[in-house]
């Protein structure tokens, strides 16, 4: 991987795990990053540990994806200081235990892992074209059936069920945003079981520090570093990723008409 001086990253979910762990790699590559987070603190914390890795001081911005009106907010920011931005990282999300809903009435782990970062990517259409769109996705995929005409959970399902809905969601979307937008490269990538604060709520966070095969959170940035930094003709626009190879999903999420369906879905969700 190689120097990315020049190129403007926006991170989301960049104040722990993975996403910090990415946006230190990038500054110190070169990158100019910002950083998009939850929490105050840690997006504080981040910055420090940013600035060290590159010299300069990140811009960061507190955004809370279980609300899309936070999303406009930080749009409105960026659009404002960017006129392209090189790459989006959609990185935030989580697990979600419990029945309930967002304050736009959406089940909390499909809007805070896909609807919140669907509705940051459309908005920044304009500043990402010729630009990349990389999603954090998990091979927890294989767990959940994504319906599209239940992005409100009416359906009750179990905790998991819900996450791997969501993070088919995240496949499906880097699917057809690259028939839809061609001039995007846009990807998804599995970054494995990762020591870090997911999960947190429930205490998976705990599991995985004496997990001895889970990664670090720099070992779980690397295929997000690489789809960055790697050339654009060496990559699959619309492509899964694990361990920085091309792999194939399972086959409901390499349903063409499923991912067109889920698009529909979720542009009449966030209000297009």
């Amino acid at each position: 991987m190689g120097d990315l001086t020049g190129r403007t990253v926006v991170v989301t979910g960049a104040s722990s795990g993975i996403g910090l762990a990415a946006s230190v790699d990038m500054a110190r590559r070169g990158a100019h990053v910002v950083l998009v987070g939850r929490d105050p603190g840690r997006l504080t914390a981040a910055v420090t540990q940013v600035e060290a890795a590159g010299g300069r001081t990140p811009p960061a911005y507190r955004a809370d994806f279980a609300r899309l009106d936070d999303v406009h907010v930080l749009v409105d920011h960026l659009r404002q200081r960017y006129q392209r931005i090189d790459v989006l990282a959609n990185n935030a999300g989580g697990v979600v235990a419990g029945q309930s809903r967002t304050t736009d009435g959406f089940e909390p782990t499909i809007q805070s892992n896909h609807l919140a970062g669907f509705l940051l990517s459309n908005l920044l259409r304009e500043q990402l074209r010729n630009g990349r769109i990389i999603n954090t996705a998990s091979a927890a995929h294989a767990m959940g059936t994504i319906d599209p005409s239940d992005l409100r959970g009416e359906h009750k399902a179990g905790m998991w069920k819900r996450y791997g809905a969501a993070k088919q969601a995240n496949i499906l979307f880097a699917a057809e945003a690259a028939r839809r937008w061609p001039d995007i490269m846009s990807a998804s990538y599995h970054p494995g079981f990762v020591r870090s604060r997911f999960g947190a709520g429930i205490g998976v966070n705990l599991m995985t520090k004496v997990t001895p095969f889970a990664k670090t959170p720099e070992q779980g940035a690397d295929t997000l570093v690489w789809l960055v930094a790697t050339p654009r003709p060496q990559l699959v626009s619309g492509g899964y990723y694990e361990k920085r190879k091309l792999i194939r999903p399972n086959a409901q999420t390499e349903d063409a008409q499923l991912a067109a369906r889920l698009w529909d879905a979720s542009m009449a969700a966030v209000g297009f």
